[in-house]
């Protein structure tokens, strides 16, 4: 894969496969993400039977990402079970301020370890690589607090290297798009609840139905904000495609729809809070104000889609 050093990522597998086998026993909180699958293979690899993959069933979570852990599960000999947690019943999650993603992370892992305490397990292990430190994620204050483990960062993997050495395991996870819970598409300050993550998942759903792999719908109460990759970005902005992503968006309940001409980029939300500087997938940043200490949109940035 273009950037990569292959020997360099194998000496770091090594490496995750060393650390990996000191352990007596491990849980992988396993997402259906590439890091985390990636992970949960690299843990069945070092621990055979000793170690045990766990997915989360949340509200916060889609059918498509459910459907895609079952998917890595029946491709591979991890061994795998579903818990289910409840984040929404935390009224200091559902106000939904920028320590949200540390009020789910903690019900994660105090359930994840409440099932290695239950199971005998020696440690819960989750998929934060090298390059995730680049963002605003208060979760990973509650892994440290939680004594977590977090091996893709110890053996230094980035994102690139993690998809490159689970295409040569032959993973079908090593390129799927980035993913986060539905909740990471809601505005700081929003109230998240059962009724807008199923409309935003609703949306996402058309998108996806209209072929589109990399996006984002980011909820603006009655105006929805599509982000796309730059690849895909001049088929979505094709009129006739724009007036399809606009009918259908609206079919889920969004008044108004929106198509932001800088792409899809990770932490967009964390940007427009002040909080950290966006990854964008291709779209030049430097055009548009979109700093760290810039608050608010640039209404100019945002095509309307009628």
């Amino acid at each position: 894969m273009q950037g990569v050093h292959a020997d360099l990522a194998f000496e770091k597998q090594k490496r995750l496969f060393a650390e990996l086998r000191v352990l007596p026993s491990v849980i992988v909180a396993l997402s259906g993400g590439a890091d985390s699958a990636y992970l949960a293979w690299a843990a069945w690899r070092a621990l055979g039977p000793k170690a045990l993959s766990v997915t989360a069933i949340s509200a916060s979570y889609s059918a498509h990402d459910r459907e895609q852990v079952e998917l890595f599960i029946r491709s591979t000999p991890v061994q795998h079970i579903f818990i289910e947690t409840n984040e929404l019943a935390d009224p200091r999650y559902t106000a939904n301020n920028s320590e949200r993603c540390y009020f789910c992370k903690d019900e994660l892992f105090v359930s994840l370890n409440l099932l290695a305490s239950e199971r005998n397990i020696a440690a819960v292990a989750y998929g934060i690589n090298a390059d995730d430190t680049r963002d605003f994620r208060p979760g990973h204050r509650a892994a440290r607090e939680h004594r977590v483990l977090a091996p893709l960062l110890d053996a230094g993997l980035a994102k690139a290297e993690i998809r490159e050495l689970s295409r040569n395991a032959g993973l079908p996870t090593w390129d799927r798009p980035a993913s986060a819970c539905l909740s990471s598409r809601i505005p700081y300050g929003t109230q998240v609840t059962i009724e807008n993550l199923r409309q935003v998942e609703r949306g996402e759903a058309v998108l996806r139905e209209l072929g589109f792999s990399q996006f984002r719908l980011r909820h603006h109460d009655s105006l929805a904000r599509i982000e796309i990759a730059a690849n895909e970005l001049p088929r979505a902005l094709d009129p006739a495609m724009a007036a399809r992503i606009s009918f259908g968006i609206k079919q889920v309940g969004y008044t108004d729809v929106t198509l932001d001409p800088e792409g899809y980029r990770q932490g967009s939300l964390n940007v427009l809070a002040g909080l950290a500087v966006g990854t964008s997938t291709g779209a030049n940043r430097g055009q548009h104000n979109t700093s760290a200490g810039s608050t608010e949109p640039n209404p100019f940035d945002l095509r309307i889609l009628e």
